[in-house]
Formats: C-alpha cells, structure tokens, sequence
C-alpha cells in the first residue's frame, strides 16, 4: 500500500469515530549502564543510546538526549512534510529538515538564578524542491506538515507531565 493509501485509509477509519480520544504511546525507558551513558528501550527492541560531552562527566560517544529531541523534531517534520506530499501526489526533489536551538548550559548545571535547563529557542530550516509545485505550493504544504507534526505541537504547547518516583 503507498504512503497516499495508507493515510486515506487511516482517514476513513478515524473520521466517522469523533468519539475516539487520546491513546498511550510506546513509551521509552532510559537505564544508566555506566558513568552518563544511557540505553533506552522502547517495544520490539528498539533502542538507542545517549551519552554526555566529557565537559559535564561523560564521554562524548553517543547523541546527548537533547540532540535526540532535535532529531526527533527534525525527522518528524520531514516525515509529515512527506506524508502530506504523497496525499497530494507531489513528488519532491529534495527535501532535506534542519532543526537547531540554543541552549544555555548554566540551567543544567544549576549556575545562575532562572536560568532554564532547556533550549531558550529553536529554529527548523526546510529545504524543498520539486518539479510538480510551485513556490507558493510547498510553503503550504510545509506549513500544512508543520501544524500537523507531533514533535513540533509538544515544543510549541505546554503539556500536562507527571513525575511518579518509585524509590527502594
């Protein structure tokens, strides 16, 4: 089944279920295996490992967990820009994402008051072409991918989260 068919078929199943809500995703458990490094499962083996730079401990040997959210913005993007090209029957050329931010690392390591752990902003570069639309038509369906990407909605929207701590 082609990417176009599939999404016209999920459609069909979910459009005359307005009643249908929010489901669990997979979730994605992260365990300390030495010093910082980290492996993180997830179902059907999936996994991925993260580690730090030798500036705050670790080794500098794998992607940093923030990196993986840039990833993860990143490839997400891509794959909604796709998605929404194929349901329109645009081919691309190109199509190549770039997600970036800045961050200031006084937050993580607790050094100055307010200063946030996280990225202060970020910024995605999409680079698009194709020989079937025009200018006007990828800016549409880039913005059409990027109010449907699931990565972007969690940076740009506050979402509940809870913390549970299991200690013993």
């Amino acid at each position: 089944m082609s990417i176009q068919e599939s999404i016209t078929a999920a459609r069909s199943i979910l459009s005359p279920k307005p009643d249908v809500g929010p489901a669990p995703d997979r979730p994605a458990s992260a365990i300390v295996t030495d010093g910082l490094h980290c492996r993180v499962e997830g179902p059907e083996n999936w996994t991925l490992v993260t580690d730090m730079p030798g500036a705050v401990g670790g080794e500098g040997s794998a992607p940093t967990p923030a990196w993986l959210l840039r990833a993860a913005w990143a490839s997400c993007a891509a794959t909604a820009i796709a998605m929404r090209a194929a349901e329109l029957g645009v081919s691309l050329t190109r199509l190549e994402v770039t997600a970036e931010s800045e961050t200031d690392m006084r937050g993580l390591l607790g050094v100055g008051n307010g200063v946030p752990p996280g990225p202060e902003s970020g910024r995605l570069k999409v680079e698009i072409a194709s020989d079937e639309a025009d200018e006007r038509q990828l800016h549409e369906l880039v913005a059409y991918a990027d109010g449907h990407s699931p990565v972007a909605d969690a940076l740009r929207r506050a979402i509940p989260v809870e913390l549970e701590v299991v200690a013993g």
